[in-house]
């Protein structure tokens, strides 16, 4: 009779325990849920050194397929392209997509200087490393940006270049560039209004775990974000030499990089295709992955 009553008694700590936790780190929570979709999915989690950082990414897909390779954006990860690297996969590509050092799960050096230029170069060496000569490559907002200096200096390993609401115009923000890293809910609750339409309201427990990543990450941010504002690294002069096909991608309620961008880059690129998408916001490659997925494996296997 005691045992029954102590198992329940133990099921129930379990659950109490369960429950603090997710009250008190939910994104740590909304994280194992994540991976756990990920591998149940087949995706893969590794582990590469690469100019002696540690880097993280993961990999989905056929290993005998030919190459992607998808490059998130500021503040970012690989799980990002969780639902659109599922289409690539199903028509026989392998997918690859690292986190970028200060990223993810990769190592957050303190003396590098997250600059587009040196983000680009520890992405070739990541592709150097895992022996990738040719790929597809695709990049989302600081990701677009990194592809496309990618592109110009290794024309030859890139086969097609996806840009998705992607940075590189040297057109200063509209917005206040200290909400990306918010301190305060309110803060919080502006930068989602600039990153989606109609954003839902964020439970103030979620709101506070956020805040508290937020200042963890925040000099890595700052730092990337000081880099990109300079102007140095702008792509104007860069887009005219794209020799590959080039699908532009763009949320037409993108509020982060206006589809004005989007259309520069586009006449910019001598074989660019602008593909505009309505109703998305920045977001666009997590929150309307069932309207650019189709699209892009079009793009890529035609």
């Amino acid at each position: 009779m005691k045992r029954p009553r102590i198992s329940r008694i133990i099921a129930l700590l379990l659950v109490v325990l369960a429950g603090v936790w997710f009250w008190a780190r939910p994104l740590s929570f909304f994280n194992q849920y994540i991976h756990l979709r990920g591998w149940l999915d087949g995706t893969e989690s590794r582990w590469v050194e690469v100019d002696g950082y540690r880097i993280h990414y993961n990999v989905l897909g056929p290993n005998s397929g030919p190459s992607v390779v998808l490059v998130h954006g500021l503040g970012g990860r690989a799980e990002d392209w969780q639902k659109l690297s599922a289409y690539f996969a199903r028509v026989g590509y392998h997918v690859y997509m690292p986190d970028l050092p200060g990223f993810g799960r990769s190592d957050k050096p303190k003396d590098f200087s997250y600059s587009v230029r040196d983000q680009a170069a520890i992405l070739v060496g990541f592709l150097d490393e895992l022996g990738v000569e040719q790929f597809e490559l695709g990049g989302w907002s600081m990701g677009g940006w990194i592809a496309q200096r990618v592109a110009v200096k290794y024309p030859d390993r890139v086969r097609r270049l996806i840009l998705i609401d992607s940075a590189g115009i040297a057109e200063y923000p509209a917005w206040d560039t200290r909400l990306f890293t918010p301190t305060t809910p309110a803060e919080l609750d502006e930068l989602n209004a600039l990153l989606m339409p109609n954003p839902p309201s964020v439970p103030g427990f979620i709101a506070r775990d956020m805040l508290r990543v937020s200042k963890q990450n925040a000099w890595v941010v700052q730092r990337s974000l000081k880099a990109m504002l300079s102007g140095h690294d702008a792509s104007e002069d860069m887009l005219p030499w794209l020799k590959m096909p080039v699908l532009v991608v763009w949320g037409d309620e993108d509020h982060i990089f206006p589809l004005s961008q989007g259309e520069k880059m586009q006449r910019l690129i001598p074989e660019g295709k602008l593909e505009r998408f309505a109703g998305c916001g920045h977001l666009a490659p997590e929150q309307c992955a069932s309207q650019i997925g189709p699209k892009l494996v079009e793009f890529v296997i035609h």
